[in-house]
């Protein structure tokens, strides 16, 4: 599957965020889409996604792909968590093959047992970026879109992070949206 921007234009409240972006993002590929704060990354990200439309230009996908959209693991700026279910709810409920006991084993990997039945209110900042990047991770699907995934962890925690996503991944595309690219120099550059 490929993805492909076409001449990509989009305002809001009558600023241009988006000129002529032209980009394209093929299975098996990760890429890093960087700029400054509000240069568009999130932006384009909801265009993929068809949550937004572009003002002009084209969001196509390529090869025999079978959705009329992307299908994607996504993490979103905002954590969009069900704030009452604890780790474990919040990463089951997102595939109905999985149970609660693999979302428990997933979630170990990076968060201690007894973090794991509380509601995710009442989890750390970081903590609950854990919780939205298992989710995004463990969703059956074709795409991982990672806005600021990494936010808030330190060196040792992002590099393990950024491995449990790539082993994760497997042969999907991954584009981790991100101001700060450290350690992510193996991924195809795409600079807004």
């Amino acid at each position: 599957m490929t993805i492909q921007l076409q001449d990509i234009c989009k305002s809001v409240s009558g600023k241009e965020i988006l000129k002529n972006i032209n980009w394209e993002i093929a299975s098996e590929d990760c890429f890093l889409l960087t700029g400054p704060a509000g240069s568009g990354k999130t932006m384009l990200l909801r265009l993929i996604l068809g949550l937004e439309k572009p003002d002009s230009g084209s969001v196509n996908l390529l090869g025999d792909y079978k959705y009329a959209s992307v299908n994607a693991g996504v993490v979103f700026q905002e954590d969009r968590l069900c704030e009452q279910f604890s780790a474990i709810e919040n990463v089951a409920m997102v595939n109905a093959r999985l149970s609660e006991t693999v979302a428990a084993e997933e979630l170990l990997k990076f968060l201690p047992q007894e973090r794991l039945s509380l509601p995710v209110c009442a989890l750390s900042e970081t903590e609950r970026r854990l919780v939205v990047m298992i989710r995004a991770c463990i969703i059956p699907s074709d795409l991982l879109l990672l806005d600021e995934a990494l936010r808030g962890m330190d060196h040792g925690l992002r590099r393990r992070v950024i491995s449990y996503i790539r082993d994760k991944a497997g042969h999907k595309g991954i584009v981790f949206a991100q101001r700060d690219d450290t350690d992510l120099e193996f991924c195809r550059r795409f600079s807004l």
